[in-house]
């Protein structure tokens, strides 16, 4: 199908195309402090991750992502989770979450954030980024990719896994 055949007449729901990573080591997983001055999640921990650029797959921006927020040059990374965000007003936003084995490599900082190490066992401890303490345990065993909805209301954030 041409491109201009995929398009109606009507304006259609859009959503921006993102990825978020997850690398682990032993029991250690990598997050992201984000940096002081980030516009979203300032001081909070997340995975790496961001946007797709037009020329790439979800996991050539993952690999991406990874190398440009902690230095770190991934080969294999698994699928596990697609998440739909939709926003308040649109567009929306589509995760593709990958996790895997983190290489051997010393982690930089960026403009993002920080990289750090953070046991499992210490989630709890940190201030995490909305999401992730349902998201994390849920991405990080293995088993059927998951499908996640999220959406944000007066009383906070909504999050649905199947």
């Amino acid at each position: 199908m041409r491109p201009e055949e995929q398009r109606d007449a009507g304006p259609r729901y859009t959503v921006i195309p993102r990825v978020l990573v997850f690398l682990t080591r032993a029991e250690a997983v990598l997050l992201l402090r984000g940096a002081p001055d980030k516009k979203l999640w300032a001081g909070q921990y997340n995975g790496l991750g961001g946007h797709l650029e037009p020329d790439e797959t979800p996991l050539q921006a993952a690999q991406r992502e990874v190398y440009e927020e902690a230095g770190l040059c991934v080969d294999t990374l698994t699928l596990r989770a697609v998440i739909h965000v939709t926003l308040p007003q649109p567009p929306g936003v589509l995760f593709f979450v990958f996790v895997g084995a983190a290489p051997a490599g010393e982690l930089r900082p960026s403009a993002e954030g920080t990289p750090v190490w953070v046991a499992r066992s210490d989630f709890a401890a940190l201030p995490l980024v909305a999401d992730l303490p349902l998201l994390l345990p849920r991405v990080l065993e293995p088993g059927p990719l998951i499908f996640g909805h999220y959406t944000f209301a007066e009383d906070g954030l909504h999050v649905v896994l199947t």
